[in-house]
């Protein structure tokens, strides 16, 4: 098997970051490298693991001008093995079934022109197999065999003929698409155009060119879809379904709703242009009419959920981003390596 290392990039989750460490420990394949990139203010992490001895772990903790997602990935990446052959990333609140490096690093050996591949989250979604030439119904998405339920703001896309016009983890025109997320727990493996970061792998070749944007500094929201997207105009990424992993979305370390809004608006215009520098005037069209909808689903939310003062703000940081593009759009960068 393939020499390889883990990245962890981590802030404030000692004791999540404990709960993955545990399950890389039961791995099938381990890490012949793991780097622990701590952004922390305190010493909480780095007293955890005072405490728990893991096999070819190294603690980083970084200074304030290295913290962020984006930075501290980038400052990882610079101390990989120079023999590792394999980068892989995970988010400090995952845990892994007992195979997932063993799935995730032998999708390599069956796609040579990997350059990278992603692992598969399983609590997130529920899906059901359906028989060939099944008929989905409007609340319903199905792909491959699979159906899964889907949510009131892509039912209401559906019916103004704004849904993604291709397969999951691949961009529209006018972004706004399925994420990998969307691609069903069929054990297969599957082409895709983009990958979630936290469960991300790629050749470590792939940092000879390329490095994570300091763009996206802090929670560093689509970070992940915007080095992908620069990384498939290369080569091919790959999902495998079958190296099976668990997300808890622990909730520390997340910016407060208003700047959460703002975020999704400015950063996704962000990647769209990563993906579509000129769009046409009907991708344009639709990009802004899609964001448009899910603003105004979010105020709706402050009517049909318990948590109205989060959805009103989140749903004024959309506007207030939205509005922002008017005058103060984002510059692209296809950031390489300095």
């Amino acid at each position: 098997m393939k020499r390889f290392t883990l990245i962890v990039c981590t802030y404030k989750r000692a004791l999540p970051l404990q709960t993955l460490l545990e399950s890389v420990s039961e791995q099938v394949a381990y890490p012949d490298q793991i780097l622990i990139i701590d952004g922390s203010p305190d010493n909480e992490t780095a007293d955890m693991l005072s405490r728990n001895a893991y096999r070819n772990l190294t603690y980083f903790k970084v200074p304030p001008e290295h913290r962020g997602l984006t930075r501290q990935r980038n400052f990882g990446i610079e101390r990989v093995d120079s023999d590792s052959e394999i980068v892989c990333f995970l988010d400090d609140d995952t845990v892994l079934t007992k195979r997932y490096f063993e799935e995730l690093i032998s999708t390599y050996d069956t796609f040579p022109d990997a350059l990278g591949v992603g692992g598969y989250i399983t609590n997130e979604i529920q899906s059901t197999p359906v028989p060939a030439h099944y008929i989905a119904k409007r609340n319903e998405y199905v792909y491959d065999g699979w159906k899964r339920t889907d949510g009131p703001r892509f039912v209401l896309r559906k019916r103004l003929r704004l849904d993604a016009d291709v397969p999951p983890g691949f961009t529209p025109h006018f972004s706004h698409g399925r994420s990998v997320g969307f691609l069903p727990p069929s054990g297969k493996i599957y082409e895709t155009g983009t990958l979630m970061g936290g469960v991300s792998s790629f050749r470590k070749e792939v940092f000879a060119r390329f490095r994570f944007s300091p763009y996206f500094e802090g929670y560093g929201l689509y970070e992940d879809a915007d080095f992908t997207i620069r990384v498939a105009k290369t080569g091919k990424l790959y999902c495998n379904t079958a190296a099976t992993l668990l997300h808890y979305h622990h909730p520390s370390g997340r910016p407060n709703q208003f700047g959460y809004g703002r975020m999704v608006v400015r950063n996704g215009w962000y990647v769209w242009r990563v993906f579509n520098p000129k769009p046409s005037v009907n991708a344009a069209y639709k990009w802004h009419a899609i964001t448009l909808l899910l603003m105004i689903i979010r105020f709706g939310n402050v009517f049909t959920t318990k948590e109205r003062v989060a959805a009103f703000s989140e749903a004024l940081g959309r506007l207030s981003g939205w509005v922002s593009l008017l005058y103060d759009r984002p510059k692209i960068n296809d950031y390489g390596k300095d």
